[in-house]
C-alpha cells in the first residue's frame, strides 16, 4: 500500500494544528493537488475528528492517518477514527508493533543506522530521517549505503521545493511537507498553491514524470 501511495505521489501532507472546521477544505486542495498522504499530528486541536472527516471524505484512495503518535493506545484511537496511518517523531519498537498488529503504516522517527535497523527490525515500513534539516542529503547518501536496498527513506523538516532534488539524489523516496506546506490559519487555496510547488518540483527532478 505505502509503495503505490509514493508511487502516485511522494508527498505525506503533515496537518499540524489543523482544526476538524477547515480538515475538508484543506484535505480537498491537497487531494486535488495530487496528495495521496495526509497525517494529522496528535497535537493538534481534536485531531480524531479530522482524522475521521478526512477519512470519511479520503480514505479509500489515500492513507490517512496522525503523527506525532507516542503510545499504542493511541494507536487504538487512530484506527476506530479510521485512520490507517502512524507516523512517530522516535522509533518506539512497542508503538511500532502495535501499529503493524492492527495492520497499519507505519512511518518511524530516525536519525541514526542505530535507530534504523531497530525500526526496521520492529516492523516499520518507511524511515522517516526526521529532522531532515539536521540529517542532511549526505546523512542519508551513507546510510543507503548499508541498509536494505528495498528500505523506504523520507526525509521530513525543512524540506522545500528548492532541496528535494537534493535529497532524491542522495537516495530518498519520499517526502514529509510540514510548516512549507500547511500551517495554522493558512487557507485552502494558498495551501494548493504551496503543494503545487512541491508537485512541480518533483516533477523537475523526474524530467516531468510522477511516481516511482
Amino acid at each position: 500500500m505505502l509503495r503505490q501511495m509514493i508511487g502516485r505521489m511522494p508527498f505525506t501532507a503533515i496537518l499540524r494544528g489543523l482544526t476538524p472546521e477547515e480538515a475538508l477544505a484543506v484535505g480537498d486542495a491537497l487531494v486535488e493537488a495530487g496528495m495521496t498522504m495526509l497525517e494529522v499530528p496528535l497535537n493538534s486541536p481534536r485531531p480524531m475528528e479530522s482524522i475521521r472527516l478526512l477519512a470519511q471524505r479520503h480514505g479509500e484512495t489515500c492513507l490517512i492517518g496522525a503523527g506525532t503518535v507516542m503510545t499504542p493506545s493511541q494507536v487504538a484511537e487512530i484506527g476506530a477514527a479510521g485512520g490507517r496511518l502512524i507516523v512517530m517523531p522516535h522509533g518506539d519498537a512497542e508503538v511500532i508493533r502495535a501499529a503493524k498488529a492492527a495492520g497499519m503504516v507505519c512511518m518511524p522517527g530516525i536519525a541514526t543506522p542505530t535507530e534504523g535497523f531497530a525500526a526496521l527490525k520492529a516492523g516499520a515500513d518507511a524511515l522517516k530521517l526526521f529532522p531532515a534539516e539536521l540529517v542532511g542529503p549526505s546523512v542519508l547518501r551513507a546510510m543507503r549505503a548499508v541498509f536494505p536496498k528495498d528500505t523506504i527513506f523520507l526525509p521530513v523538516g525543512g524540506v522545500t521545493p528548492e532541496n528535494v532534488g537534493d535529497f532524491v539524489r542522495a537516495g530518498a523516496d519520499g517526502f514529509g511537507l510540514g510548516s512549507g506546506l500547511y500551517a495554522p490559519g493558512r487557507s485552502a487555496a494558498d495551501v494548493r498553491r504551496r503543494a503545487d510547488a512541491y508537485v512541480a518540483a518533483w516533477r523537475a527532478v523526474n524530467g516531468g514524470v510522477l511516481g516511482q
